[in-house]
Parts: structure tokens; C-alpha cells; sequence
């Protein structure tokens, strides 16, 4: 569709792992077909791999909010003493949209969990699938004030856009609280695969890194050391999109990044994934009807929240990542299914011709 007078939309993932940067890509492609002009604001490996999926966008670097992840499980604990810094860089980040807007002639801004991108000039709408953020039962205390809080923060903008629907409700409590703001929407889930023929099998185990450091080294050795004693072939697939190469170990292969085309063939052929369960990755084994082994990122509730649901629904099999067996998660994950399920995808076009 080509109109002679498009609206330019912003369009702002989270830098934190290349989930929401995945999931946008959904979006992107839904706006571009709508006639809108699209910028992308980000930084760090989702600027590197949305440039790999549209490199002939424009770009903006638009720093997220920096937060160094423990080695160990005390993330919630870690996310409460940095709350202030978090504040801090929404506001930062808030102040830096109202010069960009001034610069860039921007019509809509769509943030994916990034608070501080509303304006009260132009048309906002915040992406998320926490509405009812889950903490662990240490700082469980502090949960309405944080949800409260989280709440305000949604109700600054003009749409909040869920990816998930109400009924079968892949998310859980996360997506589907008690108090849902007035001004959310579902709109299905977001995958940017597409289910395909299926080629000759190339391995037998397929493991998708993700997420922040130390954690994604850490989890990558364990898989390393379970991939060597249990001998079949494997393939690593490191979640470092502005880093080129590969190379082999063994029985064990490694790519720093693939292509979405590429990627969804290496998904379909092979038997079993091994990832993180992270939402933007179950929303992709979802649409692809594929099996896999979720190892939550410790201390991350919201990963471990969606693994034990899920697991409960026979769904998908889950491991700790401090008792991680590839022996026993292959032998369990046979007695977990992924359904048949409708995606819903006419949802989000019908809220994205809302924006015309």
C-alpha cells in the first residue's frame, strides 16, 4: 500500500537479549506493507541483527538502560537495588525521544518494553506481555509497588499492544492479570518464522543462545560439556548477530548468527531445540509447532514463571540450568507436545490500520 502523505513510525525495542527485537520484526513488516515509513531506534546486537532483517531503514542509536546481570540467582534482588538507575535512564530516555520527534518528524513511536517513550504530542503504543510482573518470594513484598509502577508507566501511553490472546493465554498471570489497564489490546502472538518444508535432517540437537552475559557463556559451556559425552550432533547457535563466523568441535558446531530464512529451516529439520524460555522464543515454537527443552535464565522470574507453566500443560519439557542433563531432558521431552493452536495473526493488522 503507497500513500502520498505516510505517517513515520518509531519503532523502539529493548536491547536486553534479542527477544523483543525478534518479535518486532512482526510489526515492522506489517507497518511497511501498511505504507508507513519506518526508523528504528536501538542499539547494541538488536541494531545489528533488525540492520541484517531491513538494512535499507534508517536507524537511530537509542541506548537502553544498562543493567549488569549476576552470576548467580539473585537477578530480582539485583533489578530491586538498580530500580533507581532504571529510573533514571527512563527519564533519560524520555527526554532523548522529544529531540528525536523534533528531528525526525515521528507521527507514532511503538515501544517494546521501553518505558519512557511516550510523548503527549504524538501517538504512542507500548508492547508488552508483562502486565502482571511475577517475582520471586524474597522480594515478593515489594510486587504492588512494582506493579503499580509498572501500570503507571503503561497508562502513559496511548495503546498497549499484547502479543498473546485471552482464552488459551500462552502467557499465563504475566499477560492476563486480575487489574488489566483499560487501554490494552491483544494482539496474537509474534513470530517472525514461517512454517515451511522440511528439509534433510542436518542434526540431531540444536541448542539457541540468548540473553545477557555472564549467563550466556555459562549456560553455552554446559551444553558444550553435555553435547561432547552425549556424541550427536550439534548445533550451537551463539545469539551474537554482529559477529560473523563459525567453526567446529568435534561432534559440534558453532554459528555466531543465521539468517531468519536459514534459521527456520535449521529449526524445522531438526528433532529437538534446546533454549532459553524466554516469551519471543516459545511465541516462535508456537507458530513452528516445534518441541523444545526450555533452561530458564536463573533469576530471571518471568523465564522461570513461563517454564513451569507451560511444563504443567505438557507443553514443553524444562530443566534448571544448575541441574541441566541432556540425557534426561531428551528422554522427559518425549511425553511434551506443543499444540495445534490459532495465532491470531489478523489481530495486530487490525490494530495497525487503526494507526492510518
Amino acid at each position: 500500500m503507497l500513500k502520498q502523505n505516510p505517517k513515520t513510525v518509531l519503532v523502539c525495542p529493548l536491547n536486553w537479549g534479542l527477544g523483543h527485537a525478534s518479535r518486532d520484526v512482526v510489526i515492522i513488516k506489517q507497518l511497511l506493507q501498511n505504507g508507513f515509513k519506518v526508523i528504528i531506534g536501538t542499539d547494541k546486537a538488536p541494531l545489528s541483527f533488525l540492520q541484517s532483517e531491513f538494512p535499507k531503514l534508517p536507524f537511530i542509536q537509542l541506548q537502553s538502560v544498562e543493567i549488569k546481570y549476576p552470576k548467580g540467582k539473585q537477578m530480582a534482588l539485583k533489578m530491586l537495588f538498580s530500580l533507581p538507575k532504571l529510573l533514571y535512564g527512563i527519564f533519560k530516555e524520555h527526554q532523548m525521544l522529544k529531540k528525536i520527534i523534533s528531528q525526525h518528524t515521528i507521527d507514532i513511536v511503538i515501544s517494546d518494553n521501553r518505558f519512557g517513550l511516550w510523548n503527549k504530542n504524538i501517538y504512542s503504543v507500548f508492547v508488552t506481555h508483562q502486565l502482571e510482573i511475577q517475582l520471586p518470594k524474597t522480594i515478593k513484598f515489594v510486587k504492588p509497588l512494582v506493579n503499580t509502577i509498572n501500570r503507571w508507566f503503561i497508562g502513559n501511553y496511548n495503546t498497549c499492544w499484547i502479543p498473546d490472546f485471552p482464552g488459551i493465554n500462552v502467557a499465563g498471570l504475566l499477560s492476563l492479570p486480575k487489574k488489566t489497564p483499560a487501554n490494552c489490546r491483544f494482539i496474537g502472538i509474534l513470530s517472525r518464522f514461517n512454517p515451511g518444508n522440511i528439509q534433510a535432517k542436518k542434526y540431531d540437537i540444536l541448542a539457541i543462545l540468548s540473553g545477557p552475559e555472564p549467563q550466556r557463556s555459562i549456560f553455552e559451556q554446559i551444553l558444550i560439556a553435555e553435547f561432547k559425552k552425549n556424541k550427536s550432533k550439534a548445533l550451537i547457535i551463539r545469539g551474537k548477530p554482529n559477529i560473523s563466523g563459525s567453526y567446529s568441535e568435534n561432534n559440534i558446531g558453532f554459528v555466531n548468527h543465521l539468517a531468519t530464512n536459514i534459521l527456520t529451516q535449521t529449526i524445522l529439520s531438526t528433532p529437538i531445540i534446546v533454549s532459553r524460555s524466554g516469551y519471543s522464543s516459545i511465541m516462535d515454537y508456537l507458530k513452528l509447532e516445534k518441541n523444545a527443552i526450555l533452561v530458564p535464565t536463573p533469576g530471571q522470574t518471568e523465564q522461570e514463571y513461563l517454564a513451569k507453566k507451560l511444563k504443567t500443560k505438557q507443553w514443553f519439557y524444562f530443566q534448571n540450568q544448575n541441574e541441566f542433563s541432556l540425557k534426561k531432558s531428551l528422554e522427559k521431552c518425549k511425553n511434551y507436545h506443543v499444540p495445534d493452536i490459532d495465532i491470531k495473526e489478523g489481530l495486530l493488522e487490525n490494530e495497525i490500520k487503526k494507526l492510518l
